[in-house]
């Protein structure tokens, strides 16, 4: 059990595998083979850029990478009774301190103690073994396959923003700004909770494409900026755009009740805003550039609720399970490309490219374990 093969980022663009100390579990804990891990657009910025917002890979330090995986239980700790070796699991990677406020009032995404794979200073997940709390390994039904148990993460983050944060009901319509993996499973989690309407949006007509077979009802692709043209003047010009071409109204039954905004881009963000009904939800899920201008006019004559959607707190892992569990959200159209754990820099490479060299666009990659079949769903 000593061989436990990683994916370790070194600095920006450098990237090598070595043998990383087996992890060891206390007795509330599990030992898990990880054996399907995607790749994150996070994953992606810190081989970039080394770093995300105020989270920094820093000089001298490194770090294993992925976050989105699951696996097969090794060990138990002592006090575990719900977990056996051998059980397949979709791992939750972030462990919380269970003591501040944040944890006890039940948002325990805000923990400032969290330990998050693949969050400098935390290793992530591509490595042979990870460890966990036991409740942070969810036992996936037996039809479910190890690849929906590491597609659970990022839908997670789409039950939250969705869901929870955003309070979707039935026959309520939503727009969805981004056409990428969490941007297309917020459209699956609506579509799930029986949204009146679906509404994608994208710049790239492929993305559309496959929004529209997946789980949308409608699809719009911003007009181009024109030159010299500000972002707001833009912004302006697109919602009026999309509400003409779609009949978007601010109020009545043709209003969007939910925005979110998946995509991070600031031109999206003020698109957002003005196409929300009065009185509406906007949700940013995406991460994009920390300083952007909106015009809190429209917020404010509005009443907008705005909620910023991070991660995935309780009770949206097992949502997440039951949704796929019970059929109504299909994971396996989103992945798109598999690789093998020896390939995993070539994934990464595809990721980052948007296309693998057969020219086939990427939405969901997925790298197996060590010595995992790639075919070995």
């Amino acid at each position: 059990m000593s061989d436990n093969k990683s994916f370790v980022l070194k600095k920006i663009d450098h990237v090598v595998f070595e043998q990383r100390p087996v992890p060891e579990i206390g007795a509330h804990d599990v030992l898990v083979q990880v054996k399907k891990t995607g790749i994150c657009g996070s994953d992606i910025h810190y081989l970039v850029h080394g770093r995300i917002g105020d989270y920094v890979l820093e000089p001298g330090s490194d770090m294993v990478l992925g976050h989105e995986s699951s696996g097969v239980v090794y060990i138990v700790g002592s006090s575990v009774t719900h977990l056996k070796a051998g059980d397949h699991v979709a791992l939750e990677p972030g462990a919380t301190c269970r003591k501040c406020e944040a944890c006890k009032e039940g948002r325990y995404q805000l923990c400032p103690e969290v330990h998050f794979a693949a969050t400098p200073p935390h290793d992530g997940t591509l490595g042979r073994y990870y460890a966990v709390p036991a409740d942070l390994a969810y036992l996936l039904p037996p039809h479910l396959s190890l690849e929906d148990g590491a597609m659970m993460e990022p839908l997670s983050v789409a039950v939250h923003a969705v869901s929870k944060l955003g309070g979707l009901k039935a026959n309520q319509s939503i727009a969805v700004f981004g056409c990428g993996p969490v941007g297309i499973l917020c459209m699956a989690v609506a579509k799930a909770l029986a949204a009146s309407r679906i509404i994608a949006i994208d710049i790239l007509p492929g993305r559309l494409e496959f929004a529209k077979s997946y789980a949308a009802t409608d699809i719009f692709q911003p007009p181009p900026l024109v030159e010299e043209e500000t972002r707001i003047a833009y912004s302006k010009r697109s919602a009026a755009a999309m509400k003409h071409q779609l009949g978007i109204s601010e109020r009545g039954p043709t209003a969007i009740d939910l925005v979110v905004d998946a995509s991070g881009a600031e031109v999206s963000i003020q698109t957002g805003i003005r196409i929300a009904k009065i009185g509406g939800t906007y949700v940013q899920v995406g991460m994009g550039p920390s300083d952007i201008t909106i015009d809190m006019s429209v917020v404010l004559v509005k009443e907008l609720v705005m909620k910023g959607s991070f991660r995935y707190g309780p009770g949206d892992y097992p949502l997440a399970i039951a949704l796929v569990g019970q059929g109504k959200v299909d994971l396996k159209p989103l992945v798109s490309h598999r690789f093998s754990f020896d390939d995993a820099l070539l994934a990464f490479q595809t990721t980052r490219a948007g296309k693998s060299s057969d020219g086939k666009g990427v939405i969901k990659a997925i790298i197996s374990g060590p010595d995992v079949d790639i075919n070995d769903m």
